[in-house]
């Protein structure tokens, strides 16, 4: 039995105890971002945290490290993360298969086909019977875009006129330096990193949206969110997006932002620098929810009719609700 004194002197840590598990009950809750080893995603996350963002909005951010696209996805749709970068067409897709995912648009930079220095392929046409490398596969929505425009606005049919390889960007992009590839559709990164060594863009991604009617730059990637995850902390989901949004306009605005960045850029020399940088101001969103919305319906018809089943699903147009600008708007 404890004597007076002991009783004393436990009761004098109860008003500790109690303020320890209030503050416990107040931690903000944690947002767990899935994020590439050399994705823009880390970028800005290390903004987030350089400048705590995260603590300001009310959250506390974890970036969880994963080793590509794939293995992304499945810690999304397993659960391992809240969020991670992905496309507006798989979102759509998931949504109209009835996982209701919310998208909160992240960037509007695509990438481009990117050719030779001194190449003497000046448009599309001139792409048949060339060496052509196409990232991201078959049902790639940038290289169904371009089959597309070839076909429509230069009568020829890239499929079949030219010699498509397909592989992983990063070796696409040494292939083509190597001499080994005449011309390659490339994710922008790749594209800003061979820009200052003399090789140009043919045609660019938004070119080929706006012919197919989009009425500005699509943002065609974006965080993802489970519906369920938004409407459990939808506070803490909309302190994420305010978070994100207040770190690219830091990077846009605030020169000193990037030595936070750079270190994690890879970037060789300055031209390779400032071409990333170019790069990813440029795709930061800056449209109205209803306007990206308008457009990514109208592209989502498009990949449908190009793609079919095997891209967008069953659904014929993006699912109601499926935007998400941290307002509750969509």
């Amino acid at each position: 039995m404890l004597s007076r004194r002991g009783l004393l002197a436990t009761a004098a840590f109860w008003p500790m105890a109690g303020t320890l598990a209030g503050t416990a009950a107040a931690a903000p809750a944690t947002v767990r971002v899935g994020s590439l080893p050399f994705g823009t995603v880390s970028w800005e996350m290390a903004v987030i945290k350089a400048r705590g963002l995260d603590a300001a909005n009310g959250f506390t951010l974890d970036v969880v490290k994963l080793a590509g696209n794939d293995a992304a996805r499945i810690a999304f749709l397993g659960g391992q993360v809240d969020t991670i970068v992905g496309d507006l067409i798989w979102a759509g897709r998931l949504s109209n298969e009835g996982r209701a995912i919310r998208f909160v648009p992240y960037s509007t930079t695509e990438g481009s086909l990117m050719v030779r220095p001194g190449s003497a392929i000046a448009g599309l046409k001139d792409l048949a019977g060339k060496r052509l490398g196409i990232a991201g596969g078959p049902l790639d929505k940038n290289w169904l875009l371009l089959k597309a425009q070839a076909k429509d606005a230069a009568g020829i049919d890239l499929e079949s006129q030219a010699q498509i390889a397909y592989g992983a960007p990063p070796l696409l992009a040494l292939k083509l330096e190597q001499g080994e590839l005449d011309a390659a559709l490339l994710y922008w990164t790749y594209c800003a990193r061979l820009e200052p060594k003399g090789f140009t863009r043919l045609i660019g991604s938004d070119d080929i949206m706006r012919a197919f009617g989009a009425t500005g730059s699509i943002a065609l990637i974006g965080y993802l969110f489970e519906g369920a995850t938004v409407s459990g902390k939808s506070e803490v989901i909309a302190g994420f997006v305010r978070a994100s949004r207040t770190a690219k306009d830091m990077l846009a605005n605030d020169p000193s932002t990037w030595e936070v960045v750079r270190p994690l850029m890879s970037a060789e020399d300055e031209p390779t620098f400032e071409a990333l940088k170019r790069d990813f101001l440029a795709g930061i969103p800056r449209r109205a929810i209803a306007t990206e919305r308008s457009d990514g319906e109208r592209l989502f018809s498009v990949l449908a009719r190009l793609g079919g089943e095997r891209l967008v699903g069953g659904g014929a147009t993006l699912p109601a609700g499926l935007y998400f600008d941290g307002a509750g708007n969509g």
